[in-house]
């Protein structure tokens, strides 16, 4: 983008971008391992086992969700960025059952981009925490020559409305809310292989809030939910079933991806974060006869991704039908079953 007589690509100034920068699965993992579980009956959600915020109780009627995510750019545009990290992070509150109050700002610039550019990126981000139901208030900000920025975010929930990971049961069946590949389809644009196009596609998942489908999946109380982000399907499936002591089936044909991103999988394309998660997942997952490029839309890393849903079999026709009435996105992808690990078929 263009300020002033200088030409700015954000991408250009991080060597990965989007949830492609986490830290690797595996090795967080064995970092987290080293931490005392914290001893408080309020402490609703912590460490054992970690999700996708934590969560205190404050009385019988509300906890206070809190998250904080954030990453370098993942797309040129500095409004993209910042409404893309800020949905990403909020996100985290959906997939927990809650609404978000209140957001800061994590940002860190090098000094020589423009401040018009930063201002988008702030403007942009207050514009996705308004709509989520909360308020930017603040922030914190330092230098670095390489961008990042992202939002830590105060939500509220009842204690008995709680989504999380662990609660799978055998006979359920698993949904996802948006579809896959938004990591493949940044990762050709950026290589040249994909087109405006294909990149205005993802953007626009990227910059969809998982509120209207968290909305509507409240009143069917399911049963596990995350929101399938850096680790891709099969890293965030594999943590469902390990947290619930279930086994978890994919259906690969029923795989939903964006336009273009199969495509530029089956060109060979794969983003950074592709190994790394094949590191995490793939030693407790059995493939079956899998297209390479369904295995690789199932192990790349997605930002802002949809919510990974499990609920009650019986419930799930009327779930398709309410999404399919309000036009929201929802693909029916697996169910669980009693056993350990993923298999996907």
């Amino acid at each position: 983008m263009a300020f002033g007589s200088a030409t700015v690509k954000l991408t250009d100034l991080a060597s990965c971008g989007g949830c492609a920068a986490k830290y690797s699965a595996a090795r967080l993992e064995e970092l987290l391992r080293g931490f005392v579980p914290v001893d408080s009956e309020d402490l609703l959600v912590g460490l054992a086992p970690a999700d996708d915020a934590a969560v205190y109780r404050l009385d019988d009627e509300r906890a206070l969700i809190f998250t904080l995510d954030f990453f370098p750019p993942v797309v040129d545009d500095p409004s993209d960025y910042g409404a893309i990290a800020a949905t990403n992070a909020l996100n985290d509150v959906f997939a927990m059952g809650g609404t978000p109050i209140l957001a800061l700002s994590i940002a860190a610039f090098p000094e020589s981009l423009p401040v018009e550019m930063l201002g988008a990126i702030f403007a942009a981000a207050d514009e996705q925490v308004r709509a989520s139901g909360g308020l930017l208030a603040g922030g914190h900000t330092i230098r670095d020559e390489e961008p990042k920025y992202g939002l830590a975010v105060i939500g509220t929930v009842h204690p008995d409305g709680l989504w999380p990971k662990n609660g799978a049961q055998p006979g359920e069946v698993l949904f996802v809310t948006k579809p896959l590949g938004t990591g493949l389809i940044m990762t050709g644009y950026q290589g040249g292989a994909a087109g405006t196009q294909q990149l205005e596609r993802a953007v626009r998942w990227m910059r969809t809030l998982n509120k209207d489908a968290a909305d509507v999946l409240r009143s069917f109380e399911p049963s596990a939910v995350t929101d399938v982000t850096g680790f891709g399907l099969f890293g965030h499936a594999y943590e469902v079933a390990e947290r619930s002591d279930v086994r978890i089936t994919l259906e690969s044909e029923r795989f939903p991806a964006i336009d273009g991103a199969l495509d530029l999988a089956r060109k060979g394309v794969r983003t950074s974060g592709d190994p790394r998660n094949r590191e995490f997942a793939g030693p407790h997952m059995e493939l079956g006869e899998v297209p390479p490029a369904l295995e690789a839309l199932g192990f790349d890393p997605q930002t802002a991704g949809g919510l990974l849903v499990s609920v009650p079999a019986e419930r799930a026709v009327t779930l398709e039908a309410e999404f399919e009435a309000r036009r929201l996105f929802l693909r029916r992808i697996g169910h669980v079953e009693e056993g350990a690990g993923v298999f996907v078929q």
